[in-house]
């Protein structure tokens, strides 16, 4: 934001366009009321909502419910990968403790804004499987739909979890980043895995490795003077005992990835599985992944039984991760600090942004109800209660400086 209002200021110099120039403070407001506007418009009641839920966490103990929302009726008729503009946000709910029965409660509010769901959409995490299966029990019409990118993690993390392969194979790999990150072979480095959600991105750490195995094979081959094969070798030549073991774990995550996209595009309907099976992509090898398969289209045949004839559902809650990263990479170091204003930016990026809506954002939101609104959800921040403490601890070095100078007089 402060990059903007210098862009502008630049433009308006270069162009000799005498304006003033808003501030990056400027700038956020105006995020943050065009966000309370999207989030407490009115949306039209129907029955064929689709909710999209999850927790979103920063630091300290509070967590803050996602529910985003579109209609069945609006779902893109080929593919059905969503972008943000296809969804609206419907709540934005930051609590300091949750459970099953807060989730519980939080889902039966938000009714009043679109009617009951026919859908809901979402991980496993404890509290949000608890309070959605107990509100689907309420609301019959309802159905809880698992996402299918959670589910591929959760069976590659029961499959890779135990295999002591596996376990030395990320060992070496955090090692030889710490081996090569300040030598001419850095760029042979393996990818940082996340500590968190780490079994949904193991695919690029399997792919790093069989990447730099193909290396070492034309190194041999066809030396080059930017990388020396001796050097290389000392450094990734623990790779070649783990060559068969990448190719079953590439064929497990192959078999994975392929049902997660294929759900993700075409959604869940009676007999999806059957269509999956049929398709060629779908060709796991190993005797593994053969099983791993057969899980995951027994577990979407079960999902499909869910939906109404002729009815498509959503497969996917994808949108609303990206949304997540997007909120982050807008908030930067902000994150550290826990939950503030900012989080009404999410509401702000989703949905469509035309000259019309920021009109009434900004005609009708006054930076005053975006400061009643973060007192009443949010309350004091992280930063603001550091604040509190260095100028408690300010005093105290004050009154023992005072006190020291006495005492030496």
């Amino acid at each position: 934001m402060r990059g903007a209002s210098r862009v502008i200021d630049s433009m308006l110099s270069f162009l000799e366009v005498r304006q003033p120039v808003p501030s990056w403070y400027s700038g956020r407001l105006w995020l943050l009321r065009l966000g309370y506007y999207k989030l407490h418009r009115e949306q039209e009641c129907a029955d064929d909502w689709i909710w999209i839920v999850d927790h979103t966490v920063q630091l300290g103990s509070e967590k803050c419910l996602i529910i985003l929302g579109i209609r069945q009726s609006k779902l893109p008729e080929a593919e059905l990968y969503l972008n943000y503009e296809d969804v609206e946000p419907i709540a934005l709910l930051p609590v300091s403790h949750s459970n099953g029965e807060i989730v519980f409660q939080q889902l039966t509010q938000t009714v009043e804004k679109t009617g009951l769901p026919r859908e809901i959409i979402g991980d496993h995490g404890t509290d949000i499987k608890s309070g959605i299966e107990r509100f689907c029990q309420d609301h019959e019409q309802t159905c809880y739909i698992y996402d299918i990118k959670h589910k591929g993690a959760a069976i590659l993390k029961r499959e890779l979890k135990d295999d002591p392969h596996w376990s030395e194979f990320n060992q070496l790999a955090a090692q030889t980043s710490k081996k090569v990150q300040q030598t001419c072979l850095s760029a042979l480095a393996p990818p940082n895995q996340r500590s968190k959600a780490r079994y949904m991105n193991v695919d690029k750490l399997v792919k790093w490795g069989q990447e730099k195995l193909y290396c070492l094979d034309m190194l041999k081959s066809e030396p080059d003077d930017r990388f020396p094969f001796q050097q290389v070798d000392d450094k990734l030549g623990w790779l070649n005992e783990y060559r068969d073991h990448l190719t079953q774990w590439q064929d497990l995550i192959e078999v994975v990835k392929t049902a997660a996209d294929y759900i993700k595009f075409v959604g869940i309907y009676h007999g999806c599985q059957i269509d999956l099976k049929e398709d060629p992509i779908f060709s796991p090898h190993t005797d593994r992944a053969k099983r791993v398969g057969e899980e995951l289209l027994t577990f979407i045949e079960q999902q499909s039984l869910k939906a109404k004839p002729d009815e498509r559902l959503l497969g996917s809650s994808e949108v609303i991760e990206s949304v997540f990263g997007k909120l982050k990479n807008l908030e930067q170091d902000q994150v550290k600090s826990g939950f503030t204003a900012m989080l009404l930016s999410l509401a702000a990026v989703v949905s469509k942004t035309s000259h019309d809506v920021i009109q009434k954002a900004l005609e009708t939101v006054p930076t005053k109800k975006v400061f009643e609104w973060y007192k009443k959800n949010i309350g004091q921040s992280v930063q603001s209660k550091r604040k509190e403490i260095m100028s408690i601890v300010r005093k105290t070095e004050q009154k023992w400086d005072q006190n020291t100078t006495i005492f030496l007089s």
